[in-house]
């Protein structure tokens, strides 16, 4: 099992996993877009947007 916390998803801001996942749970983010707002993942190259689609879907449960 690996750590959240160390398990950086955008390399380009250096957010990790866990930073994405407290907020998609603490606070109301409703799309991708609004992961990007808040934690600025996705803004550099933006490679890893897919992956944060993939992360909301999975904490969101679709």
């Amino acid at each position: 099992m690996y750590s959240t916390e160390e398990n950086i998803i955008c390399n380009c801001m250096n957010i990790s996993e866990h930073e994405i996942v407290y907020a998609i749970k603490h606070r109301d983010v409703q799309i991708v877009q609004d992961i990007i707002d808040i934690t600025s993942a996705g803004t550099g190259c933006g490679s890893c947007i897919p992956e944060l689609e993939e992360i909301l879907k999975r904490e969101r449960g679709f």
